[in-house]
């Protein structure tokens, strides 16, 4: 039997990767409705209003990103907004992801060129 080299705990969904490079992008303190706009600009996906915040909250149950509320401000009519940062191992598992991904679909151009969008 081969011997595992990866964590589990920091495999990543498709849609974990998608906010992790939403909120890469956004940058620090990056909040869940600019992260779900994000995607849904970027990677042509309507989203439903708490994928990104139920995602970020497994993200952060994982150790990937941690979040602060900021605070009040009169435009949100004195609500706080919840502001989100990505660990050194959110980035570490992103990179892996996008290794392991890149890795898999090289040298299959030529098939995936013809493929339809599903």
């Amino acid at each position: 039997m081969s011997e595992i080299w990866w964590d589990d705990s920091a495999l990543l969904g498709e849609f974990e990767q998608l906010v992790l490079l939403a909120l890469l992008r956004l940058g620090s303190g990056a909040y869940g409705a600019a992260i779900r706009r994000e995607i849904e600009a970027r990677a042509g996906r309507r989203l439903s209003t708490s994928m990104a915040y139920v995602t970020l909250q497994r993200l952060e149950a994982k150790g990937l990103v941690c979040s602060y509320v900021g605070d009040p401000t009169r435009s949100r009519g004195g609500r706080r907004r919840k502001h989100y940062l990505m660990h050194d191992a959110g980035r570490r598992a992103l990179v892996r992801a996008c290794r392991t991904f890149t890795a898999m679909a090289e040298g299959l151009e030529p098939e995936l060129t013809g493929a339809h969008d599903a």
